[in-house]
């Protein structure tokens, strides 16, 4: 324990700082000392709730106003949790961030070092969505693995077809849709007739009865049966966790529907999509200052779900985002472009949020009609420029 005095603006009375490891805390508590000075104490904790408690108990008694911890791996979310439950204002700062800051001292621990500048208001917190924004997350994240695993499930179930010279991809449009099920559980349970597993057809697929015989005359084996069934297993059980944990987001959701229709009105922003981009940036947009700042944080977040929707949006007729899409792709390519339309999209969703209206699109025609504008500016400009006083008036249709 020691007292010193500071000569700097004091913002944060009482402070602490936190190192976070994964079995300890170290934790430095800041306070007023005698004749106008600081005390300052440094203990350690273990990671244990029991531990965790004890700090929230020591926190408390010091009357620490204020804590802060780095972002260290996943090991700062239970210290914050334990804490956040006891009311204990929190901020998570980025390592990066700190460590650039100058003036620290060789012999000052980490968590002494946090707290002073904590207490002179040095540090920028990053953004912790409230609890039930973060179980979103948890559950639209494990969703989103799920899916992916789908993916790759299906994709392996092409590839034993392949294999066994059966090509009912290059005939049915999904090859595990109703019809495609019916066959390859009866591939699975023993039968090898073409025409027989062509029957199973239903719907409109019945229209290629003979390209589906020709495709289901193959080389399926008994090891091909093996792997079908298997990955079929496998693909009914991820279906029902996808489908559990889509009523479990309509369920936690539901106090943010506003917030989701608003962004599901967004050219390319679908219902599920919209679950995603609340689960990771929330629905109070004071945290984030500006669009600007939204985007810088959110990016490589959200990077792969805004980038799905450009290419939705861009699909879409007469849009401003379709515009915008085509405009920049025939100058930066497609992939570039589709990345520029997703941080539209998080623009757009940042104002819909802070401004709780849904979205008004510009029209196809947006562009066409501002560069004309423009170009009338420029033309009047110059003639202005010239000495001339310009009056305008529309040609007679």
């Amino acid at each position: 324990m020691r007292e010193e005095v500071s000569v700097v603006e004091l913002l944060v009375a009482r402070c602490a700082g936190l190192d976070v490891a994964k079995d300890e805390v170290v934790a430095c508590v800041r306070v007023p000392g005698g004749q106008g000075g600081r005390r300052q104490e440094v203990r350690t904790f273990s990671t244990f709730t029991s531990g965790l408690e004890a700090l929230a108990g020591w926190l408390a008694a010091e009357g620490v106003t204020q804590v802060v911890m780095e972002a260290t791996g996943q090991y700062w979310k239970p210290v914050w949790y334990v804490l956040e439950e006891r009311g204990v204002a929190l901020m998570l700062v980025n390592a990066r961030h700190v460590k650039i800051l100058p003036g620290r001292k060789t012999d000052v621990a980490d968590a002494a070092w946090l707290a002073e500048l904590l207490e002179h208001g040095l540090l920028r917190g990053s953004f912790v969505p409230p609890p039930q924004i973060r179980e979103l997350r948890d559950l639209t994240r494990y969703r989103k693995r799920l899916i992916q695993a789908h993916s790759a499930e299906c994709q392996r179930v092409q590839k034993t077809l392949e294999d066994a010279g059966i090509k009912l991809d290059s005939v049915a449009a999904d090859v595990l849709g109703v019809s495609g099920r019916a066959m390859l559980a009866a591939l699975v349970a023993g039968e090898r007739d073409p025409q027989v597993l062509a029957e199973l057809a239903q719907g409109r697929l019945r229209n290629k009865l003979p390209q589906l015989r020709q495709a289901l005359r193959g080389r399926f084996s008994d090891h091909h049966g093996l792997l079908v069934r298997l990955a079929l297993a496998h693909l009914e059980h991820l279906e029902g966790a996808i489908a559990a944990l889509d009523h479990r987001v309509d369920e936690v959701i539901a106090p943010f529907a506003r917030a989701r229709d608003q962004l599901d009105t967004i050219t390319g922003v679908g219902k599920r999509a919209a679950e995603t981009i609340i689960a990771e940036i929330g629905t109070d947009m004071t945290v984030f200052p500006t669009a600007g700042h939204l985007a810088s944080w959110a990016g490589r977040w959200l990077g792969e779900v805004l980038v799905e929707c450009a290419w939705a949006a861009a699909r879409s007729r007469d849009s401003y985002l379709s515009a915008q899409y085509w405009r920049l792709a025939r100058r930066i390519g497609k992939k570039k472009a589709a990345v520029a339309v997703g941080h539209s999209i998080l623009v757009i969703a940042w104002h819909l949020l802070t401004n709780d209206c849904d979205y008004a699109d510009l029209g196809g025609d947006y562009f066409v009609r501002r560069d004309a504008d423009r170009a009338r500016q420029r033309a009047v400009a110059q003639l202005q420029a010239l000495g001339y006083q310009v009056t305008l008036q529309p040609l007679a249709a």
